[in-house]
């Protein structure tokens, strides 16, 4: 499998950071998870192409994790691409009813079929996919593919999503934020560290992910905040980083 953060930046952009992104690819098969502002050019520059995505997966329906999927769509269909699945939480259905509103030459250019997904088992775009509900402002939806990758979503820290990343190779979680910085929706380093380390999970690597300008040149300082609480490979990510994750 591998995995290619395309976007780990928040809404509030750096210039350095695209907003939330990321291509998973095993055995010919390959999704995107959200599809942030930016998220279409870091295809072309460091993913699969536009072209290569026929099924986006969303966390949940904050614009910057949807900003670009109109523009996909739009450049799918100029580039002769008939078909995409788009598959998120409840509300999927009228966000892409809405973009189409507002889009009205757009309807019908393409073969749009959208799926709404509740926690527990699904099968999307070949990938055989786990969901969860994490605690954010909006429904959203936190994905584990087997027990190779898991996606956080947006979320703060808690006792039950820790278990549900148990036993994975690679997590890409949100710390958007350092330690002095008072904030909910979000985790800190300190309090995911501290809530995987009372859950007693067992996870191989983590990157931190969704990271708002107020982390820049406090990579460290998070990095070495979250360890301090939980023995565990912890990483930044980084736009265009690409990972491959060998089958456990």
């Amino acid at each position: 499998m591998r995995v290619t953060f395309l976007g780990t930046g928040s809404a509030m952009p750096t210039g350095d950071r695209f907003q939330t992104g990321i291509v998973v690819e095993d055995g010919g098969e390959r999704l995107l998870v959200d599809c942030g502002s930016g998220v279409l050019h870091r295809l072309q520059s460091d993913g699969p192409g536009y072209e290569a995505i026929d099924t986006v997966l969303l966390t949940h329906h904050h614009l910057d994790h949807v900003a670009d999927l109109m523009p996909l769509i739009k450049a799918r269909w100029l580039a002769g691409e008939e078909a995409l699945t788009v598959a998120g939480p409840e509300g999927t259905e009228d966000l892409l009813e809405g973009l189409f509103d507002v889009h009205e030459y757009m309807q019908d250019r393409i073969d749009l079929t959208v799926r709404e997904l509740d926690a527990g088992s699904a099968t999307v775009g070949g990938f055989d996919v786990e969901a969860r509900w994490t605690e954010h402002s909006l429904p959203c939806l936190a994905y584990r593919f087997d027990d190779r990758f898991a996606f956080s979503g947006d979320s703060e820290a808690f006792e039950a999503l820790a278990e549900f990343l148990d036993g994975t190779a690679v997590v890409a979680h949100d710390c958007s934020f350092p330690d002095d910085v008072d904030v909910s929706n979000h985790a800190t380093p300190a309090e995911l560290g501290a809530t995987l380390a009372s859950a007693d999970v067992d996870v191989g690597r983590i990157y931190l992910t969704h990271r708002y300008p107020h982390t820049d040149g406090r990579e460290e300082e998070m990095l070495a905040s979250l360890t301090e609480q939980y023995d565990v490979d912890a990483r930044m990510a980084q736009d265009g980083l690409s990972v491959t994750i060998d089958q456990q």
